[in-house]
């Protein structure tokens, strides 16, 4: 058996070592237990109770630091998340006398993350969660010995309760069991109000006072403030309006498959998050990345899309803006529906324009500029038009994610473009993280 030593930094990253042997590094391993965790969590996030938007974009992002954060451990060139996150500070002492394998580290994460943030999910599934821990632990158990597997899942333990720990202290711990808190009362000067059909209470209005990974992706990409509400035919407001209006009212096939494909809706898919997880689990194995570029890869997008739903929330519930269907039925057509159903938040901005352009910055930063690819998120849906999606960047993409909504009849103009710029602010914070060695 090899062994490799350990040094410790003394940089202000104290979880951040180099590894001086010969010994396996995150980057000689194939990244099959990373792809196979975050495959079973789309999953769990569709089938679980409360995983609203916001809420699965938070576990997303969580899980993502935990998973870094064990994994850079095993990285010569790569530095900790540590004093560089709010509130995050992590100190984790490496025995310099033992062999750590990373995909054992990785798994065990993955493993306490999933079961930690889909705790009231199915039997059955938390079934799937141990079956496929106990998968992983039985190979690698085998390839490595007790030993080696033994001080691996130690490390994964104390990063994961660390992670956990803070995680708890940013405003959102529970928040699959309470969507809609019921001492939210909507301002007098609002222009929103719940929507037909279901007329169902503001969905988490507290998530904008969350406490963000960054705080740059909350104070330097608020945007401007949306048109102002007005009946009046010539205003900007009822223009806007009339836009959705006609839009919806003329849709063809490939708007409707469009507003389709990208909708996302809970309970059906792994909502707007998942997706943006799905096209990331299809590009590291399509491409082969190793262990550690998708760990970087998940912290990364994890972050941002968490953010990014702070970000937005703070905005849309701040603004606390008009949906068209209830601008329309009140002022243009009483009998006019949205294609898509309205969701239960103000309208500015756009949930979908924001974690898509996030998404589209941080896949361009990794990929590479028009990189062409086919999104196969849906392609065994039987209830949509699920035939795989082709673009030729991840600007494409996330255009075409973001106008989707304007198909839907569920957002104005601004709400939409305004959103996809928050969105690539957002992704440009997280990609000028400082954590190359």
């Amino acid at each position: 058996m090899t062994l490799f030593f350990i040094l410790f930094s003394c940089s202000d990253d104290d979880d951040f070592v180099k590894v001086t042997s010969e010994s396996p590094l995150a980057k000689q391993y194939d990244a099959e237990v990373v792809t196979s965790w975050f495959s079973l969590i789309k999953t769990l996030t569709k089938e679980t109770d409360g995983y609203s938007p916001p809420v699965a974009a938070r576990a997303f992002g969580y899980t993502g630091v935990a998973l870094y954060q064990g994994v850079v451990l095993g990285m010569q060139n790569k530095k900790s998340l540590s004093g560089k996150l709010i509130d995050l500070e992590m100190s984790i002492a490496l025995d310099n006398n033992k062999t750590y394998h990373w995909p054992t580290v990785a798994n065990g994460i993955l493993f306490r993350m999933t079961n930690y943030f889909y705790s009231n999910t199915s039997a059955d599934r938390l079934e799937a969660i141990n079956a496929m821990n106990n998968e992983f632990s039985d190979q690698f158990l085998l390839e490595n010995g007790v030993g080696i597997f033994e001080v691996s899942d130690a490390l994964a333990a104390e990063v994961s309760a660390e992670i956990i720990a803070w995680s708890k202290t940013d405003g959102g711990v529970d928040a699959q069991f309470n969507n809609y808190p019921t001492d939210y009362m909507v301002p007098a000067s609002a222009s929103w109000k719940p929507t037909a059909p279901n007329f169902s209470p503001a969905l988490q209005p507290y998530w904008g006072n969350n406490r963000p990974f960054l705080m740059a992706n909350i104070t330097d990409v608020q945007p401007t403030a949306p048109p102002l509400f007005s009946a009046d035919i010539n205003s900007l407001c009822y223009q806007r309006a009339m836009e959705v209006y006609t839009t919806v009212n003329n849709l063809t096939d490939e708007q409707k498959i469009i507003a389709e494909f990208w909708s996302d809706d809970p309970k059906t898919t792994a909502t707007p998050p998942g997706h943006s997880i799905a096209i990331l689990n299809q590009l590291i194995q399509e491409n082969n990345l190793t262990l550690d570029v998708a760990a970087e890869a998940y912290m990364k997008l994890g972050i941002g899309i968490s953010d990014a739903f702070v970000s937005c929330w703070k905005t849309k519930y701040e603004t606390v803006y008009v949906r068209p269907i209830t601008f329309i039925t009140e002022n243009i057509d009483p009998n006019w529906t949205s294609y898509l159903i309205t969701p239960p938040f103000p309208e500015y901005t756009s949930g979908h324009s924001v974690q898509s352009g996030t998404l589209a910055e941080i896949m361009t930063n990794l990929f590479g500029d028009n990189y062409n690819f086919t999104d196969k998120t849906h392609q065994f849906r039987t209830d949509i038009d699920g035939t795989p999606r082709n673009y030729n960047s991840f600007y494409e993409m996330a255009e075409e994610a973001a106008i989707s909504r304007l198909y839907g009849g569920i957002h104005f103009k601004e709400g939409i473009d305004l959103g996809l710029i928050q969105g690539y602010e957002i992704g440009k914070i997280i990609n000028a993280l400082d954590i190359d060695k």
